[in-house]
Protein backbone atom coordinates (compact mmCIF):
# COMPACT_ATOMS: atom_id res chain seq x y z
CA UNK A 1 0.00 0.00 0.00
CA UNK A 2 2.35 2.47 1.07
CA UNK A 3 4.24 1.69 -2.51
CA UNK A 4 1.52 2.97 -4.18
CA UNK A 5 1.11 5.74 -2.55
CA UNK A 6 4.32 6.84 -3.48
CA UNK A 7 3.63 6.51 -6.83
CA UNK A 8 0.57 8.55 -6.85
CA UNK A 9 1.83 11.35 -4.86
CA UNK A 10 5.16 11.26 -6.66
CA UNK A 11 3.16 11.25 -9.99
CA UNK A 12 1.08 13.79 -8.61
CA UNK A 13 3.47 16.27 -7.89
CA UNK A 14 5.45 15.57 -10.33
CA UNK A 15 3.14 16.34 -13.31
CA UNK A 16 2.39 19.87 -11.28
CA UNK A 17 5.66 20.57 -11.35
CA UNK A 18 5.75 20.00 -15.02
CA UNK A 19 2.77 22.32 -15.35
CA UNK A 20 4.00 25.01 -13.63
CA UNK A 21 7.60 24.63 -15.13
CA UNK A 22 5.86 24.87 -18.48
CA UNK A 23 3.62 28.26 -17.57
CA UNK A 24 7.17 29.88 -16.26
CA UNK A 25 9.47 28.81 -19.77
CA UNK A 26 6.66 27.99 -22.37
CA UNK A 27 3.34 29.52 -21.79
CA UNK A 28 4.05 32.56 -20.27
CA UNK A 29 6.75 33.77 -23.24
CA UNK A 30 4.73 32.75 -25.90
CA UNK A 31 1.65 35.29 -24.20
CA UNK A 32 3.80 37.73 -23.64
CA UNK A 33 5.05 37.84 -27.12
CA UNK A 34 1.88 37.92 -28.64
CA UNK A 35 0.37 41.47 -29.46
CA UNK A 36 -0.79 43.32 -26.70
CA UNK A 37 -4.52 43.30 -26.24
CA UNK A 38 -3.83 39.24 -27.27
CA UNK A 39 -1.58 38.06 -25.03
CA UNK A 40 -2.79 40.14 -22.02
CA UNK A 41 -6.53 38.40 -22.91
CA UNK A 42 -4.77 34.87 -22.86
CA UNK A 43 -2.82 36.05 -19.69
CA UNK A 44 -6.34 36.70 -17.62
CA UNK A 45 -8.21 33.33 -19.35
CA UNK A 46 -4.81 31.08 -18.01
CA UNK A 47 -5.61 32.95 -14.71
CA UNK A 48 -9.33 32.09 -14.75
CA UNK A 49 -8.47 28.69 -15.81
CA UNK A 50 -5.28 27.61 -13.47
CA UNK A 51 -6.28 29.37 -10.78
CA UNK A 52 -9.52 26.97 -10.59
CA UNK A 53 -7.38 23.97 -10.43
CA UNK A 54 -3.91 24.94 -9.31
CA UNK A 55 -5.31 25.60 -5.54
CA UNK A 56 -6.44 21.69 -5.74
CA UNK A 57 -3.51 20.35 -6.96
CA UNK A 58 -0.99 22.15 -4.49
CA UNK A 59 -3.37 21.04 -1.56
CA UNK A 60 -3.87 17.64 -2.93
CA UNK A 61 0.10 17.18 -3.59
CA UNK A 62 0.67 18.85 -0.01
CA UNK A 63 -1.53 15.92 1.48
CA UNK A 64 -0.56 13.40 -0.11
CA UNK A 65 3.16 14.47 0.82
CA UNK A 66 1.99 14.85 4.52
CA UNK A 67 0.20 11.30 4.41
CA UNK A 68 3.21 9.20 3.18
CA UNK A 69 5.34 11.27 5.91
CA UNK A 70 3.11 9.37 8.13
CA UNK A 71 2.44 6.51 6.95
CA UNK A 72 5.76 5.64 6.05
CA UNK A 73 7.63 7.15 9.33
CA UNK A 74 9.81 4.60 9.96
CA UNK A 75 10.63 4.24 6.70
CA UNK A 76 14.01 5.11 4.00
CA UNK A 77 13.35 8.54 3.06
CA UNK A 78 11.14 9.73 5.47
CA UNK A 79 12.97 13.01 6.58
CA UNK A 80 13.28 14.10 2.90
CA UNK A 81 9.59 13.57 2.18
CA UNK A 82 9.14 15.82 5.43
CA UNK A 83 11.93 18.23 3.60
CA UNK A 84 9.71 18.05 0.55
CA UNK A 85 6.35 18.44 2.50
CA UNK A 86 8.01 21.83 4.28
CA UNK A 87 8.75 23.04 0.60
CA UNK A 88 5.61 22.39 -0.74
CA UNK A 89 3.76 24.27 2.35
CA UNK A 90 6.44 26.87 1.68
CA UNK A 91 4.83 27.27 -1.85
CA UNK A 92 1.26 27.50 -0.83
CA UNK A 93 1.95 30.39 1.05
CA UNK A 94 4.33 32.15 -1.28
CA UNK A 95 0.57 31.64 -3.65
CA UNK A 96 -1.78 32.96 -1.02
CA UNK A 97 0.69 36.08 -0.05
CA UNK A 98 2.23 36.83 -3.44
CA UNK A 99 0.85 35.23 -6.58
CA UNK A 100 -3.04 34.81 -6.00
CA UNK A 101 -3.28 38.66 -5.10
CA UNK A 102 -2.18 39.65 -8.32
CA UNK A 103 -3.50 36.64 -10.43
CA UNK A 104 -7.17 37.72 -8.72
CA UNK A 105 -6.90 41.65 -10.39
CA UNK A 106 -4.94 39.94 -13.64
CA UNK A 107 -8.11 37.65 -14.27
CA UNK A 108 -10.88 40.22 -14.93
CA UNK A 109 -8.71 43.03 -16.91
CA UNK A 110 -9.47 43.43 -20.46
CA UNK A 111 -7.87 45.75 -22.56
CA UNK A 112 -10.74 48.28 -21.43
CA UNK A 113 -10.72 48.09 -17.70
CA UNK A 114 -6.38 46.87 -17.33
CA UNK A 115 -4.61 49.28 -14.97
CA UNK A 116 -1.67 51.25 -16.88
CA UNK A 117 0.87 49.65 -14.64
CA UNK A 118 -0.67 45.87 -15.74
CA UNK A 119 2.74 45.20 -17.43
CA UNK A 120 5.00 45.47 -14.23
CA UNK A 121 2.12 43.14 -12.12
CA UNK A 122 2.74 40.93 -14.64
CA UNK A 123 5.88 40.78 -14.38
CA UNK A 124 6.34 41.15 -10.60
CA UNK A 125 4.12 37.76 -10.83
CA UNK A 126 6.50 36.05 -13.05
CA UNK A 127 9.57 36.64 -10.87
CA UNK A 128 7.40 35.35 -7.65
CA UNK A 129 6.04 32.30 -10.29
CA UNK A 130 10.51 31.45 -11.03
CA UNK A 131 10.51 31.58 -7.41
CA UNK A 132 7.87 29.26 -6.49
CA UNK A 133 8.78 26.87 -9.27
CA UNK A 134 12.68 26.36 -7.82
CA UNK A 135 11.12 25.68 -4.62
CA UNK A 136 8.55 23.09 -5.82
CA UNK A 137 10.96 21.47 -7.84
CA UNK A 138 13.22 21.67 -5.09
CA UNK A 139 10.77 19.40 -3.15
CA UNK A 140 10.15 17.39 -6.35
CA UNK A 141 13.68 16.23 -6.94
CA UNK A 142 13.75 15.56 -2.49
CA UNK A 143 10.43 13.66 -2.62
CA UNK A 144 11.95 11.70 -6.10
CA UNK A 145 15.25 11.06 -4.09
CA UNK A 146 13.60 9.87 -1.01
CA UNK A 147 11.22 7.28 -2.67
CA UNK A 148 14.22 5.27 -4.73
Amino acid sequence: MLDALEVVTTVIVGVMVGVEFSVAFVLNPILNALPEDSGQLGHAHGGRMLGAVMPVWYTGSLVLVAVRAIAGWHHHGTGLVVTAGALLALSVIMSLLLLVPINNRNKTWTPDNRPADWKQQMNRWDRYHYVRVAVIIAAFALLAAALT
